[in-house]
């Protein structure tokens, strides 16, 4: 069985987040592919194989198993696009059904997934206190005009928004406090987001709870986020993503809501082969 490593969501054929993609006849038992993930040591690996007429697809970050993963999902539609051909795949997740399109543009592969469907949540005055403490933030610090929530478009993320540029270029935070916080709520990623205008977000996203300090682009928080901008009728149209500059790993996603109330969101973005 061969790993393929592919970047998603790149930025002028640069930069993207490493993923790791197993294409197999039946997917390996649960400890094996724990172990691969660990070796590829990639936030995140797809492991897919053929179910029905389309794959039964799972994720693993280097310590544990992931319910979603975007920038896994693009790549691993970049990868069945070059064996089988241009055109949407059905993918059959732990906890959905959704689908990745495969698209070729100027020489590279694309994708474009339909997340699981998107839902947000309040956050308490305890967690947003004590994610704010991690961060070095002052209640002061974040968007006066978009309050932070848990937000799920497949996986479970808290969604910092911040109202200076700067604030989000000195994310800094202790990585062993992280990860038992993350652990502790369920998140898979905080996302921490500046809005530059309404078809325009940077991101910066902790990933500690999994064994990655910071995670370059994060399909999964696109979604999640799309769907709390669509549905608390703040924004509803087209946007981008740019993620992973401060890495020197520059990311691009583009993200469109689909219509009505917690409906699923598309995310795109285009791929490069590692070596």
């Amino acid at each position: 069985m061969t790993v393929q490593k592919i970047a998603s969501f790149t930025l002028d054929g640069a930069g993207g987040n490493p993923a790791g993609v197993l294409i197999a006849a039946v997917l390996p038992p649960d400890d094996e592919m724990q172990r691969i993930a660990a070796e590829v040591g990639f936030s995140e690996t797809a492991f897919a194989a053929p179910q029905g007429d389309g794959f039964r697809v799972r994720y693993f970050a280097p310590e544990a198993e992931v319910p979603f993963c975007g920038h896994a999902t693009i790549a691993l539609g970049a990868a069945l696009g070059a064996a089988y051909g241009a055109g949407a795949y059905d993918l059959t997740l732990n906890e959905a059904m959704i689908s990745v399109l495969a698209y070729e543009d100027a020489g590279a592969w694309g994708a474009r997934l339909t997340s699981p469907p998107t839902s947000y949540r309040a956050v308490s005055d305890q967690t947003l206190a004590a994610f704010c403490t991690l961060f070095g933030l002052k209640i002061g610090d974040l968007a006066p005009d978009l309050p932070p929530v848990l937000a799920n478009g497949g996986a479970e993320h808290l969604i910092l928004p911040l109202a200076h540029a700067a604030l989000l270029q000195d994310m800094a935070y202790d990585f062993d406090a992280g990860a038992a916080l993350m652990q502790q709520h369920g998140l898979v990623t905080v996302d921490l987001i500046w809005r530059e205008r309404a078809d325009l977000i940077h991101a910066r996203n902790a990933f500690a709870g999994h064994g990655v300090y910071e995670d370059p682009a994060t399909g999964a928080a696109a979604a999640a986020l799309a769907g709390y901008l669509r549905d608390s009728g703040v924004h509803a149209d087209l946007f981008e993503v740019i993620q992973g500059v401060g890495m020197g790993m520059p990311s691009r996603l583009h993200v469109a809501a689909c219509a009505g109330s917690g409906a699923p969101v598309e995310v795109a973005g285009l791929t490069r082969l590692l070596g």
